[in-house]
């Protein structure tokens, strides 16, 4: 634990959870992320907080439920933050975790996979308020959207419907709510019975990092129906991942990063924060407004540089990207 981490993890107590004095805390952490966890104690403790700290236990990685003792410290915990390693052989017990923390009242920082850098110099130190401003602005041009056309240089070329799906983002948690750690997107769960086209993802792709070739993915009413990578064998780990259940080929996300704190590292924690990219994931989405997506796992696959456009459900349009850059 440094100082540097400390002030990063003061800073995204206050500014993105809303820790208060007197409130109880809880880091889940890890051996290797042990570090970051204590930081957050740290930090949760000068913010008048009263902190405990729970680490996984190593012997039982990857875990596929929670451990002894876990629930119980969970239960008294007003804001919690679970920062530890990720494995993607984990995501079954991290949506069992998910639904855990979500009481309805807990403020939850989700930051599987944290790292050192990403707490100093990276897309945790970073001015949050500006990150604010940037996601009420984009929230506000999706109100009212029917649908929305997705492209990139990649090409990608989608069409994902968001009528009734209120987009959310994780720069400001309040009661009830969960977002990452570090935080910089916005993102809605679209319709999971429609939804069309083609997703090139040229970025990484969760828990699997950075792609060694461009993975394309064609979609019909919101299923995956066929994936093609010039690398073999990296095309059977992506279907081996979108296989795990049946709903795990459907539409389960439309992100859009906003931190500019964030760069492309592999680690889709960071990567989908990063400006100029978006996501789509396919998989669980019970969390997000509307989510009906009930799949054991949920993977964000990226893209560089989108351009989208929205349509209204009063048949008007707009351009509120391009090239990943904000119009509004």
């Amino acid at each position: 634990m440094t100082e540097a981490m400390t002030l990063s993890a003061v800073s995204s107590l206050q500014h993105v959870l809303s820790l208060q004095e007197g409130e109880n805390f809880l880091a889940i952490t890890d051996d290797d992320k042990r570090p970051i966890g204590e930081a957050f104690v740290a930090a949760a403790e000068r913010l008048g907080a009263k902190a405990n700290l729970f680490v996984l236990p190593g012997d039982a990685r990857p875990l596929s439920s929670l451990p002894d003792g876990l629930a119980a410290a969970i239960g008294p915990a007003v804001v919690a933050v679970n920062c530890f390693s990720a494995f993607a052989e984990e995501t079954p017990f991290r949506i069992n975790l998910i639904r855990t923390l979500a009481d309805g009242k807990r403020r939850v920082g989700h930051a599987p996979g944290i790292t050192e850098s990403m707490m100093v110099g990276g897309p945790m130190d970073v001015d949050f308020g500006a990150i604010q401003e940037k996601a009420t602005a984009l929230i506000a041009s999706l109100r009212n959207a029917s649908y929305a056309r997705v492209s990139a240089p990649g090409g990608t070329d989608l069409t994902l419907y968001i009528e009734g799906r209120a987009f959310d983002t994780d720069v400001a948690i309040g009661p009830g709510g969960l977002g990452n750690l570090p935080c910089g997107e916005i993102w809605c769960a679209p319709v999971e019975t429609l939804g069309e086209g083609v997703l090139v993802c040229d970025g990484s792709i969760g828990d699997l990092g950075q792609v060694p070739a461009p993975v394309r993915i064609s979609i019909e009413q919101g299923r995956v129906q066929a994936v093609d990578c010039p690398d073999g064998a990296f095309k059977e780990r992506v279907e081996e991942l979108l296989a795990i259940d049946d709903e795990a080929k459907v539409v389960g996300e439309f992100g859009i990063g906003i931190n500019p704190g964030a760069r492309l590292t592999g680690n889709l924690l960071e990567d989908e924060k990063a400006f100029r990219t978006a996501h789509v994931a396919f998989g669980n989405n019970e969390e997000m407004p509307g989510g009906r997506n009930r799949s054991k796992t949920h993977r964000d696959f990226l893209f560089k540089e989108p351009t989208i456009t929205v349509h209204y459900v009063d048949g008007t349009a707009m351009l509120i990207v391009e090239d990943g850059l904000a119009q509004r």
